[in-house]
């Protein structure tokens, strides 16, 4: 768990993010008010970049309550639904950072076997 973390604020570092003001998590709330197709574009100054940045500061955050909730429940000041609800929290949020990186890698890879 602590090596997590360490790697955690290595890639703060790396990032070029630092203080927990740095990292705004990703809401599901949001999406409802993203725009779709249906609706007529894209949010106006938002680019892929800005919202891989959002989803991986969300992870991140989410990573962190998760570490933080278990080791305050190895300590004895949480309860076990609270580290639960954390860690399964923690678990989903890295399970669809997995499935993003997943689908843009074989989207780079299908545009790299593109013909030029």
């Amino acid at each position: 768990m602590i090596e997590a973390l360490a790697s955690l604020s290595a890639f703060d570092r790396a990032a070029g993010l630092s203080g927990p003001s740095a990292a705004a998590p990703l809401r599901p709330a949001s999406f409802a008010t993203m725009p779709t197709a249906s609706t007529g574009g894209a949010l106006p100054g938002a680019d892929f970049g800005d919202v891989m940045a959002q989803l991986a500061a969300g992870v991140r955050t989410s990573l962190r309550t998760g570490e933080a909730t278990a080791i305050s429940g190895i300590q004895g000041k949480a309860s076990t639904q609270q580290v639960v609800e954390a860690v399964m929290s923690a678990e989903q949020s890295l399970q669809t950072a997995i499935a993003v990186r997943d689908k843009v890698v074989a989207a780079y890879l299908e545009l790299s076997r593109m013909a030029i």
